[in-house]
């Protein structure tokens, strides 16, 4: 069997890097990380611990950005050399150490290529995912339960903190909703294409007859919001319960009545947090959420008035994008891109990539 075709192969792989390096523009990243290391070289820096933070995680990610297109562009080159010395010597065991190198770098590049396509007003903001259990009672509950553990291993698996703030168990099992943030650059333009109904179907563990049930559970992504979306909150239009924590089955799980719940009366939005140990830390929490699901409503009716403009019916992002089915076969599918595994444990243990990226690409098709 004939090998790769390397010229070609290398030239496909340098223009798409160099369109990359063009949309990256790491020469203007260098000058804004020199001007954010004079900041954090200030010894009053941390008198504002808020900006001290977001100052420190701006200048993280634009380091991370650059140094990981310089990586590429290294690989690509020490690549070339490999090649062109291991053609020379008909050396078998450098060209087979070259051919899976071409397959890593081709993946490198294509996973690189898609964040160059986060380029929304939110993309590159941190993430606030809530998930609800829907239609289809325990089995649905579970089912939302399998989900937020899906998020979170799929946060593990790239060393981006996640933080849970809150979560209403169902009496049963699963989870009736949890409500938890991805603290990492890009977070919500990464997540925003998971948001939609997800469809499981399965033998359900609940049913004593063991019979074939389909259920449901509902993603929201939110972008977290900043200082600069300026979302007034006037006080008389909250109002804030405290009640007491608690976990799977009602144990209490802290003896004081440390949860928050805030209702925001013009619009009856309701969130809560539980997970901080003070009443103080969970209602900043759970203001927090609030500013974010305001943030997405003031677009969402700017969204609606562009559209009713426009004259046509909007788009379907409420709708159902992806079947899970364990029974009678094995596969996840999402029903926009028709990107599908065979692998049902390995997605709820995490693994999304393959999902978010061809989701990324099949939303700015739309866009298109």
């Amino acid at each position: 069997m004939a090998g790769p075709d390397y010229p070609a192969e290398l030239s496909a792989l340098d223009k798409a890097l160099t369109s990359i390096e063009a949309v990256v523009d790491p020469a203007a990243k260098k000058v804004e990380i020199a001007e954010l290391s004079e900041q954090v070289a200030a010894p009053d820096l941390w008198d504002d611990v808020d900006n001290a933070q977001r100052i420190t995680s701006r200048l993280s990610a634009l380091q991370s950005e650059i140094d990981r297109v310089a990586d590429l562009r290294s690989r690509l080159d020490d690549l070339s050399v490999l090649i062109e010395l291991a053609t020379e010597e008909s050396d078998a065991a450098s060209l087979a150490e070259a051919e899976a190198e071409l397959s890593s770098l081709q993946h490198a590049v294509e996973s690189l290529e898609v964040r160059t396509l986060l380029s929304g007003e939110y993309d590159p903001r941190e993430a606030l995912v809530t998930i609800r259990s829907e239609a289809g009672g325990v089995d649905a509950a579970d089912f939302a339960a399998m989900l937020l553990r899906m998020y979170l291993r799929w946060a593990e698996r790239h060393g981006y903190p996640a933080e849970v703030y809150d979560t209403s168990y169902a009496e049963e099992a699963g989870i009736k909703s949890a409500t938890f943030q991805v603290k990492a650059p890009y977070a919500y333009g990464t997540l925003s294409v998971e948001q939609g109904t997800h469809r499981l179907v399965r033998i359900s563990p609940f049913d004593n007859q063991g019979r074939r049930q389909t259920s449901f559970a509902g993603v929201e992504v939110l972008p977290v919001t900043e200082e600069a979306d300026h979302i007034d909150i006037p006080e008389a239009d909250i109002r804030i319960d405290v009640f007491r924590s608690s976990g799977p089955g009602g144990q209490s799980v802290n003896t004081t009545d440390s949860a928050v719940r805030i209702t925001h009366l013009p619009t009856g939005i309701v969130v809560s947090c539980q997970n901080e140990k003070s009443q103080l830390q969970n209602k900043a929490a759970a203001l927090r959420v609030l500013q974010a699901r305001l943030l997405e409503k003031a677009r969402r009716d700017r969204e609606a008035e562009m559209n009713a403009l426009k004259g046509d019916g909007g788009n379907s992002w409420g709708s159902q994008m992806r079947s899970y089915v364990l029974h009678p076969y094995q596969m996840v599918k999402d029903l926009r891109t028709d990107f599908e595994v065979s692998s049902p444990d390995a997605v709820f243990d995490g693994e999304l990539d393959g999902f978010i990226e061809s989701g990324i690409r099949w939303r700015m098709t739309e866009k298109v």
